[in-house]
C-alpha cells in the first residue's frame, strides 16, 4: 500500500509541476537557444529584404524622372553645312550655327552665326565674307507665357519624387505587415510545441505509473487503455502543432536576407522571444494622433492628394491651350564671329536687326476645350476619390482600435480561465489521489486547461497583430 501512496503522490506532484513549466519556460528559455526578438526581426528585414531594396529605388527613379524633364531647359547647339555644285559650278554653300538657351519662365535666348557664299545664293541668305553673327530673344506673349508643358512636366516630376516616397513607405509598411503576422505566428506555434511537448512528456510518465499500478493490481487493466490513449491523443496535437511550427519557420525565413540577395536559413536554435505580446494599453490621445497623422501621410492619402496638384498643373496647361499662340522675336546682327562694342549701343541696334512676330490659332479650339473639360472631370473623380479614401481610413484605424480594445478584454476573460482550468485540474488530481476520481476525469481537466492555454496564446497573437494592424491602418509603422 505505501507503494501505491507513493505512486499517486508521484503522480499529483508531476501533474502540477509539468503542466506549470509553460510558465516558467517562458520566462526563463533555454539559454543554448537564440533568441530573435521582432525589433532584431525588423532591422534584418528592413537592411537586405528585395522588397526594401526596391522600395529604396523608388526615390532614386524619382530623381532620374527629374533629371530628364530639366533636360527640357538644357541648351542645344546645332551646325547645318549645304553645298551645291553642278555642271563643275558652285551654286552656293551655307554653313548655319545657331545656340538656344530656353529659360525657365518661358522665354528663349538664341545665337547664331551664318555664313554663306555661291554665285545662285539666295538674296535672303546672303552674308559678308566674315560671316553674320546674331543674338536675341523670343518671347511668347500669347500662349505659354506664364505656364506651358515644359514647366508643368518639370513641377510635375517634382511631385513625383514625393509621390515616390509616399509608395515607398506603402510598400514597405505591406512588407512589415505580413513579416509582423508571420513573426506572431511563429511564436504561437512554439508555444504549442512547448505545451505539448510538456504534455505527452506527463502522458507518458503517467502511462508508467498507470502500468506499474496495474501490476499492483491497484487499478483495473482498463486504465491502462485509457492512459496509452491519452499519450497518442497528445502526440497527434504534438505533431500538428509541430507542423505548424515548421511552416511558421519557413514563412519567417522568406523575410531574412542578406547582401547580394542572399536567402538566410533561420536555424533550429533559433527562437522567438516570448516577450513583445503583453497588454499595453493605448494612451488616450494616441488614437486621436494616429487619426491626424493618418490624415496628413497615410501613402494612400497623401499620394491622391498629391495626384490632386499634378491634375491642377494640367488644368494650368489645358487652359493656357485657349490662348492664342502669339511670339515676338527680337535678333541682333553684326558680321563677323565675334561681338564689337559698337553693337550695343542704341543707334545700331536700331538699324542692324531681324524682327519677328507669328499668331496662330484654332478656330474652334475643340481639340483645347475638350482636354481642359476633360482635366477638370478628372479633378472631379480624383476629389471623390480622396474623400471616399480619407474615410475607408479613418474607418479602418478605429475598426483597429475596437479591435485592440476586444482583444485586450478577451485576454483578461481567457486568463481567467486558464486559472480556474488549472484549479479544476488541480481539485481533480487530489481527487485521484486520494481515490475519489478517475484517470479519465483527471485528463479531462488536464486538456481543457491545455485548450485553454492554446486560447491564450493564440488572442495574444492576434492582440499583436492588432496592434501592428493599428499603426499599419494609420499608414506608419514603429520600428525602434
Amino acid at each position: 500500500m505505501r507503494i501505491n501512496i507513493n505512486i499517486r503522490a508521484l503522480l499529483l506532484f508531476a501533474a502540477l509541476f509539468i503542466l506549470a513549466m509553460p510558465t516558467i519556460r517562458a520566462q526563463q528559455p533555454d539559454s543554448v537557444q537564440q533568441v530573435l526578438t521582432l525589433q532584431e526581426f525588423y532591422q534584418i528585414v528592413l537592411q537586405y529584404h528585395p522588397v526594401a531594396s526596391q522600395g529604396a529605388l523608388l526615390p532614386e527613379q524619382a530623381r532620374q524622372e527629374l533629371r530628364i524633364a530639366r533636360g527640357t531647359l538644357d541648351p542645344v547647339i546645332s551646325s547645318k553645312v549645304y553645298r551645291k555644285e553642278y555642271g563643275g559650278k558652285e551654286y552656293y554653300q551655307l554653313w548655319s550655327n545657331t545656340l538656344r538657351v530656353p529659360l525657365w519662365f518661358g522665354p528663349e535666348l538664341k545665337a547664331g552665326f551664318d555664313k554663306n557664299s555661291g554665285a545662285n545664293l539666295n538674296p535672303m541668305d546672303y552674308t559678308s565674307s566674315e560671316g553674320l553673327s546674331s543674338v536675341g530673344i523670343s518671347v511668347p506673349l500669347g500662349q505659354g507665357l506664364f505656364i506651358d508643358e515644359r514647366r508643368a512636366t518639370i513641377r510635375q516630376a517634382r511631385l513625383m519624387q514625393d509621390v515616390a516616397e509616399a509608395e515607398r513607405v506603402k510598400l514597405i509598411n505591406k512588407l512589415l505587415l505580413q513579416a509582423t503576422k508571420d513573426y506572431w505566428d511563429w511564436l504561437l506555434y512554439f508555444r504549442q510545441v512547448q505545451l505539448y511537448q510538456e504534455a505527452v512528456e506527463l502522458a507518458e510518465f503517467r502511462l508508467q505509473a498507470v502500468r506499474a499500478r496495474v501490476q499492483e493490481s491497484d487499478l483495473a487493466a482498463i486504465d491502462t487503455v485509457e492512459a496509452l490513449t491519452e499519450v497518442q491523443t497528445r502526440q497527434v496535437l504534438l505533431q500538428e502543432a509541430q507542423l505548424g511550427y515548421n511552416n511558421a519557420r519557413l514563412m519567417v525565413a522568406t523575410h531574412l536576407w542578406a547582401e547580394d540577395e542572399t536567402p538566410l536559413e533561420l536555424q533550429e536554435t533559433t527562437t522567438p522571444a516570448l516577450t513583445g505580446s503583453e497588454i499595453v494599453p493605448l494612451p488616450q490621445n494616441e488614437l486621436q494622433q494616429l487619426l491626424e497623422t493618418a490624415k496628413a501621410n497615410h501613402p494612400d492619402l497623401r499620394k491622391l492628394s498629391l495626384k490632386g496638384e499634378q491634375l491642377q498643373l494640367d488644368r494650368r496647361v489645358a487652359a493656357d491651350k485657349l490662348k492664342p499662340k502669339l511670339n515676338a522675336e527680337y535678333n541682333l546682327l553684326q558680321s563677323d564671329f565675334y561681338m564689337r562694342p559698337e553693337a550695343i549701343d542704341r543707334a545700331y541696334m536700331g538699324e542692324n536687326y531681324k524682327l519677328g512676330l507669328s499668331f496662330s490659332l484654332p478656330l474652334f479650339l475643340r481639340e483645347e476645350r475638350g482636354k481642359l473639360q476633360l482635366t477638370k472631370a478628372k479633378q472631379q473623380a480624383n476629389a471623390l476619390e480622396l474623400t471616399q479614401t480619407t474615410r475607408e481610413v479613418e474607418n479602418s484605424i478605429l475598426a483597429a482600435y475596437n479591435e485592440w480594445l476586444a482583444l485586450e478584454e478577451q485576454i483578461r476573460l481567457q486568463e481567467q480561465m486558464v486559472e480556474n482550468a488549472n484549479t479544476l485540474r488541480n481539485g481533480e488530481a487530489v481527487r485521484f489521489q486520494n481515490g475519489e476520481s478517475s484517470l479519465f476525469l483527471v485528463n479531462s481537466r488536464e486538456m481543457k486547461l491545455m485548450e485553454a492555454q492554446v486560447k491564450l496564446y493564440t488572442l495574444r497573437a492576434k492582440y499583436a497583430k492588432a496592434r501592428t494592424f493599428l499603426y499599419w491602418s494609420a499608414g506608419s509603422i514603429e520600428v525602434e
